[in-house]
This record gives C-alpha cells, sequence and structure tokens, in this order.
C-alpha cells in the first residue's frame, strides 16, 4: 500500500470559512449534540458544499505529500457527534449533560433506548474519497468508550453496558466502511486518558467487541485532547500499556507538543504505531523540516522503521488552512529525508 515510514493524518483538516462559522467553532468546546448553526450554507445546499470543501482537504493532502489520507472530517462538527447522534436510543431533542474531560459540563445525547445503528451513517463520506483520490485512505470513527463518556445514560444505568451496545454499533459500521473502500479504519478514543480509572475497567473489552471479526487494517487514536481546547495537557500516557491487548494493528498518539518520552512505545509490544511529529498548538510555527526529521529519529530510538508511521498530533482542524498546509508539507519532507538515511 505505502512503503516505509508512511504519512498520514490523525482525521481533520481545517474548514473553509465560507463552509462553517470557524469563529463559533474555536470558541466553543466540541460538540457532543447537532450543532446546526455553524454551517454557513442552507440545509438544500449543504450536502454538495461539503462535497466541494471535502475535495478540497483531499487535494491539499496530496498536494502535501501525505501517503495515507482522510476526508478532512469536513462534514463533521466535531469527530464524534456525526456517528454518536445517528443511532437509535439517543434522544437528541433533549439532551442530558456529562463533565468533558476539562471538567465543565456540556450538552449531551441521553441515552432512553436500546443503542441501535439503523443505517450507514459515515459510507457515503468513504465511497467519496475512494472516488476522489488513488492514495490510500482512512475513514475515522468515535470509540466505543468514548461515545460511552459522551452520553447521559438514562437507560443502560450501567457505563460498560452502554460502552458495550456502542461497541456493537461501531462493529457493523466498520464493516461497511471497509466495503465503501477504505484501507484503514481508526476508532478514536481520547477519553481513555481523560477516564482512565474507567478506561482499565472495561475499555479494551469494548474496542475489541467494536473490532470483532474485521479482518481489515484498524487503528486506534489516543490522545491528550485538542490543543486548542484543553490547555492544562499531562505530559504522560495514564492509560497505555493496556492497548497492547486491543486487535487493532495500529495505534496513534500524540508526542510533538507534550514532548512525550517515547520510551512508553516500548509497551505495546509489535504495533504498528502512528506517532505525532508536527506540534498543532495555537502558539506553534510551521516547524522547519529538520525540526520533524529530529522528531522522527527520537522516534525511531524505539520502534522499527518498519512499524513507525508518521502524522501530526489531533486537532489541525483549528488551524488556518495556510498553516496546516505548511506543517503538512513539512511533515512529509521530512519523512523522505530519513527515508532516504535508513
Amino acid at each position: 500500500m505505502v512503503g516505509l515510514l508512511p504519512t498520514t493524518v490523525v482525521g481533520s483538516y481545517p474548514q473553509p470559512d465560507w463552509l462553517v462559522d470557524r469563529t463559533m467553532l474555536g470558541s466553543r468546546l466540541p460538540p457532543r449534540v447537532r450543532a446546526r448553526e455553524i454551517w454557513r450554507v442552507a440545509p438544500d445546499f449543504l450536502e454538495h458544499a461539503q462535497d466541494d470543501a471535502t475535495l478540497v482537504a483531499i487535494r491539499d493532502m496530496e498536494r502535501a505529500g501525505i501517503d495515507i489520507i482522510t476526508d478532512g472530517e469536513v462534514r463533521r462538527e466535531s469527530y464524534s457527534n456525526r456517528f454518536a447522534t445517528a443511532l437509535e436510543g439517543m434522544d437528541l431533542d433533549n439532551p442530558g449533560t456529562a463533565l468533558d474531560r476539562t471538567g465543565h459540563a456540556n450538552p449531551v445525547p441521553r441515552v432512553v433506548g436500546a443503542i441501535r445503528r439503523t443505517r450507514p451513517v459515515e459510507k457515503r463520506d468513504v465511497e467519496f474519497l475512494r472516488a476522489s483520490t488513488d492514495r490510500a485512505i482512512k475513514a475515522t470513527l468515535p470509540g466505543p468508550f468514548t461515545m460511552s463518556q459522551q452520553a447521559q445514560d438514562d437507560f443502560y444505568h450501567d457505563e460498560e453496558a452502554l460502552a458495550m451496545a456502542l461497541a456493537e454499533a461501531v462493529n457493523e459500521e466498520v464493516r461497511d466502511l471497509f466495503a465503501a473502500g477504505a484501507d484503514v479504519v481508526q476508532l478514536d478514543e481520547p477519553y481513555l486518558q481523560a477516564r482512565a480509572e474507567k478506561a482499565a475497567r472495561f475499555a479494551v473489552k469494548a474496542i475489541n467487541r467494536a473490532l470483532d471479526g474485521i479482518t481489515g487494517t484498524t487503528a486506534l487514536h489516543t490522545c491528550f485532547g485538542y490543543a486548542h481546547i484543553v490547555h492544562n495537557r499531562p505530559q504522560g500516557y495514564p492509560f497505555l500499556e493496556d492497548l497492547a491487548d486491543t486487535s487493532v494493528q495500529q495505534i496513534s498518539l500524540e508526542s510533538a507538543q507534550q514532548k512525550v518520552d517515547l520510551g512508553v512505545l516500548k509497551s505495546l509490544g509489535r504495533k504498528k504505531l502512528i506517532v505525532g511529529v508536527i506540534d498543532l498548538s495555537d502558539e506553534s510555527p510551521v516547524e522547519d523540516v529538520d525540526t520533524v526529521v529530529a522528531r522522527i529519529r527520537n522516534a525511531l530510538r524505539f520502534v522499527d522503521a518498519d512499524r513507525l508511521i508518521l502524522a501530526p498530533d489531533c486537532g489541525m482542524k483549528y488551524l488556518p488552512r495556510e498553516k496546516a498546509f505548511g506543517k503538512l508539507s513539512a511533515l512529509a519532507k521530512a519523512a523522505e529525508k530519513v527515508r532516504a538515511e535508513l
């Protein structure tokens, strides 16, 4: 599919100002319920506008030289709510509340019945992406543990039972995304770190249920939260070693902004590792190639080149497009430079 030290993205890419109100988007926590007010385009034309903006994101990733691309998650108000709010059993008209990872109450879907996936949610997104590029493509979904922490449970009254029900819905969606042409499907599980004690009880079980019977290449992304939103971020991962017991082939984690000690990579067995080597904090400049090269070389101290995949940290959607493109270009050039040394 791709060669040594392939480059990818975590998922998102900046949405154009003509598509969303970026000031509104950046001034609030990522929505868990629907946030239709951020879209600048009328509902009758929104899907066409999202298609056009998705093509912009695809072409930017191609021009930057990224090997495994996504659709930029351009159609989403947040990484999780497009899928979570499409499930039966969620009351969206009368939302509940839950604490986010910053400790603030946030409106969330309220679980009032059995969770069921009644239709494919992102299948068309992947079909559109597959038809629009000849590069390898990755689809992203919120993971079952994180979704269980972003809902008010008024039905199961048991977080593990809710997570397992969500895992079944995710499993059905993953199958459809591979059938639609995805080369990689990634589950986003940021709340593994924010709720490490709960994660230790049932997260691995739920993740493995979500991927039961799946034969395609799967990834799991875990992180400290968007740098644009979460400013008090830990220096290390409180829940990482257990991920060696998940059935995913790839583990994705941030490291650039936090300057994470990458010795932790040794705890993940023979998994392939997607390591963030691009800092996406608001104040970070576009890195020069040599800075990124140094970060890649540091990662290679702890993981063999044939198991290392390179990416930015997460939260690219909050950057100006020009800055995001510059950072991806630096990533691709740095990867090419290091490949030539191996």
